[in-house]
């Protein structure tokens, strides 16, 4: 009589890559503390500098002024979002934002009877060449975006200089105009409904539409999405016209609020924008996103202020200095997530490839 013993087997180590790729797919506590650190470092400003000066940082005043200054830098921020998403590098964002600024202020001065909104849809008709023109200088002429969008903000600089005579330029607007600019809407200022409308036009066409998953496939990789179908260049095109309406639109929000232009308006907002951006890439979905650009740009923006409160007249330094360190940190945490992500991709695609091949090497059940 034959006795029959049971299989003693254990069960196969799982593979060396199959491991590490469950590894790369759990959240750790430090993972998850990055993806929300914007909102830390801004809760963070609040609690230290509300101790610090909790009458002055901690009243609706000074939140409402901040907010309000910041809408037209979170703007330029956003316009430089939507090439980003492509892959491409927009430097031009804070010129084209004065050059709609001193077009609308020209306009008002040397033609008071053109209606304002008349002037205003010419002016983001203006820009979008401004971005068509760039696009063919880095999609014709294969010049890198860098090179290219910098070299356009020398010339929008020119123009802008141009058009004041080299002089700070005041434009001849009502008080409707400036209303748009500096009225309040159940006490929120109401250029932060301007930006909160165009964030969500944002969110919207990058998260639920084709274009903005066309966007990221090309900036993720354009020859992958070239060999995929994409219209790789008509997405370049469409990315920096969008992006330079958007700063002409800036500029327009500007010309409501100030009404005034200078040459350092424009150059002065690229920095703080370059800084929310990156900042904002490592927040929430670890990509370039609307969302995480804008706390990004108010949490650094409140800390600026807390400082400026902090250490009272003569902080004119700290501004640029805060700004500076920021955009470093900022451009530092964007490389980290994205040398994380294609680290995690590719144990991803060797574990995927493994089980593959142990599924085949495996022998049916008879």
């Amino acid at each position: 009589m034959k006795t029959t013993t049971p299989s003693t087997d254990t069960p196969t180590e799982q593979p060396t890559s199959l491991k590490a790729a469950s590894g790369a797919v759990t959240t750790p506590l430090s993972v998850t503390l990055g993806r929300y650190s914007a909102i830390i470092l801004w809760a963070g400003f609040t609690i230290l500098f509300g101790i610090l000066r909790p009458d002055t940082f901690l009243s609706s005043v000074t939140w409402r002024l901040t907010f309000s200054e910041g809408v037209v830098t979170a703007i330029v921020a956003l316009a430089f979002l939507v090439p980003l998403a492509a892959g491409v590098y927009d430097l031009s964002v804070g010129a084209t934002m004065g050059t709609g600024l001193v077009l609308m202020n020209w306009f008002g001065i040397n033609h008071p009877g053109i209606p304002l909104w008349q002037v205003a849809l010419g002016v983001l008709a203006f820009c979008a060449l401004i971005g068509f023109c760039s696009a063919v200088i880095i999609v014709r002429f294969r010049v890198e975006s860098l090179i290219a969008t910098l070299g356009v903000s020398q010339v929008l600089l020119a123009f802008q200089l141009f058009m004041a005579d080299n002089r700070q330029l005041t434009g001849a607007f009502d008080s409707t105009w400036l209303n748009l600019g500096n009225g309040q809407v159940l006490g929120i200022p109401i250029v932060g409904i301007y930006l909160l409308v165009l964030a969500v036009v944002m969110w919207f066409v990058f998260e639920h539409t084709p274009v903005g998953r066309r966007l990221f496939a090309v900036g993720s990789n354009p020859e992958a999405a070239r060999l995929a179908g994409l219209n790789v260049e008509r997405l370049t095109y469409g990315s920096l016209m969008t992006s330079a309406m958007i700063g002409g639109l800036a500029g327009i929000v500007f010309s409501m609020k100030v009404g005034t232009y200078n040459s350092s308006v424009g150059p002065g907002l690229l920095f703080p924008a370059l800084a929310a951006v990156f900042f904002g890439a490592s927040q929430f979905a670890r990509r370039p996103n609307v969302w995480g650009t804008l706390i990004a740009y108010f949490a650094l923006a409140f800390g600026v202020k807390g400082l400026q409160l902090t250490f009272g007249p003569g902080t004119f330094w700290i501004q640029p200095l805060f700004q500076g360190a920021a955009l470093l940190i900022a451009v530092a945490l964007a490389s980290r997530v994205v040398g994380q992500t294609k680290r995690s991709r590719k144990l991803q695609r060797e574990a995927a490839a493994q089980a593959q091949a142990v599924g085949e090497a495996t022998p049916p059940p008879r």
